[in-house]
């Protein structure tokens, strides 16, 4: 069983700035992959970034140039940098491990807002 407890999430300006955190309890070093979905109201949920357990890492054409995966394995966390946020971002945004079976966090809200 892995837990995925995600933080970073809050209320920003269009243009600013986000830096959201996934801490696992297993070692993700050994995950096949993890990523970051989003889900706004009304709408399915996307995968926005991914990064694989080879190192290769994959975006949304949405935020392309804009986010940015990462991962810390000594730490057990995954990192998405968002910058120059816009309206459009807003959603509930989930940590997504695939570690033979699929686990998700519970979700952090992002609001960009003026």
């Amino acid at each position: 069983q892995v837990q995925l407890v995600e933080s970073g999430g809050g209320l920003v300006q269009p243009g600013g700035s986000l830096r959201l955190s996934c801490a696992a309890s297993g070692s993700i070093f050994s995950f096949n992959a993890m990523g970051w979905y989003r889900q706004a109201p009304g709408q399915q949920r996307e995968l926005v970034a991914a990064i694989h357990g080879g190192g290769s890492i994959s975006y949304a054409d949405s935020v392309k140039g804009r986010f940015a995966i990462s991962r810390d394995n000594a730490k057990n966390t995954v990192y998405l940098q968002m910058n120059s946020l816009k309206p459009e971002d807003t959603a509930v945004y989930y940590c997504n491990a695939d570690a033979g079976a699929l686990y998700w966090g519970q979700g952090t809200q992002v609001t960009v807002s003026s």
